[in-house]
């Protein structure tokens, strides 16, 4: 473990395990969540087994946790620590460290509806924009803020034409 990489080692991850999102309240996140996919969560839980304080940096900690499937096989990880001092991050995309989830979607504009009517702020006030450069141009695409300031893009694919 202390030895630095050679030149030439690569990664040896295979595919995204899961997505983590840190959430002020698991019932909030949850309502948007369930209500925007149409499925329940998998699992709830409350995650305080010894190894998870050394694992996060948070020892003794006690996570209320839910697990709900993405489309394409994934899992989102909604995590409510339950420690004092937690603090709201600050919402702008621009902000150093700020991630967003992007979900494929068929139709951005009815996917964009069904998350504003979900409680989704959108950022454009109009929906999704089109791409209009680059290898995405034609594609359409669309952020929007959800529980607790998180970014959710929508994505959808440029139409092709047959050649």
């Amino acid at each position: 473990m202390d030895q630095a990489p050679s030149a030439g080692m690569i990664a040896t991850a295979t595919a995204i395990h899961h997505v983590g999102m840190s959430v002020a309240d698991i019932d909030n996140a949850l309502a948007f969540w369930e209500g925007f996919l149409g499925v329940p969560a998998r699992w709830r839980t409350v995650l305080d087994r010894p190894y998870l304080g050394k694992h996060v940096g948070y020892p003794g900690v006690r996570i209320k946790a839910a697990f709900i499937d993405l489309p394409g096989g994934n899992t989102l990880e909604l995590l409510d620590y339950q420690v004092d001092g937690k603090e709201k991050q600050p919402e702008p995309t621009a902000n150093p460290g700020n991630v967003h989830l992007c979900l494929s979607v068929g139709d951005a504009e009815t996917a964009w509806k069904h998350a504003v009517a979900c409680g989704a702020r959108p950022i454009a006030p109009d929906g999704p924009v089109e791409i209009d450069g680059g290898p995405n141009i034609g594609a359409k695409a669309a952020y929007l803020r959800i529980h607790d300031g998180i970014t959710l893009e929508f994505f959808q694919p440029p139409k092709r034409s047959a050649t």
